[in-house]
């Protein structure tokens, strides 16, 4: 027997077009033209449509790409919806062609971030591995700087106060549904 959805799932739902209605109208992301998103786990906020959106826009859209045996991460470009649905057929079997060795040319004008928490600070709790740390610690050395970085949470990811490290990068901005 199929059952119907229940009340949370539409709740669930309408926060996340919250979320995504705060981004889609924020100044940041409407002047970006070079933007990287994150392709988002189980419990974070969704992301496909956001990275409809970008496309639509014609903004040029990366995402990250993450070495597991250490803390580096590259930017990879992505072409068109059909590179998220199918990845291994497209830009990860070509990773000399994608690498954010073409991205540091332009640099990016704002990435959009995932985490497990985060204070109103801009404190940053990751799944502790400092790939974004480490990629923005990167984009400092680059002629344009640091990208403007936004996270994206649900409300009940905000604490009070997020421990850091002497290697954690302060995120400019958190967007949460209660944001309106």
């Amino acid at each position: 027997m199929v059952q119907a959805p229940g009340l949370f799932f539409y709740f669930c739902i309408y926060l996340r077009k919250t979320v995504k209605k705060n981004l889609f109208r924020h100044p940041k992301y409407l002047s970006s033209q070079r933007v990287a998103v994150f392709l988002n786990m189980h419990d974070e906020v969704r992301t496909d449509d956001i990275l409809r959106d970008i496309f639509k826009r014609g903004t040029a859209c990366f995402i990250p790409r993450y070495f597991t045996e250490s803390s580096h991460m590259d930017i990879l470009r992505l072409r068109d919806m059909e590179d998220v649905e199918h990845p291994a057929a497209s830009i990860f079997t070509q990773p000399a062609q994608n690498s954010d060795a073409m991205l540091h040319k332009r640099g990016l004008d704002l990435i959009l971030m995932p985490g497990l928490g985060f204070d109103k600070k801009g404190n940053r709790l990751g799944r502790r591995k400092g790939f974004y740390d480490t990629y923005l610690e990167r984009c400092r050395m680059h002629p344009k700087g640091k990208p403007y970085t936004i996270a994206l949470a649900f409300k009940e990811q905000l604490c009070a106060e997020v421990p850091v490290g002497e290697h954690d990068i302060p995120i400019d901005e958190v967007l949460y549904e209660d944001e309106e």
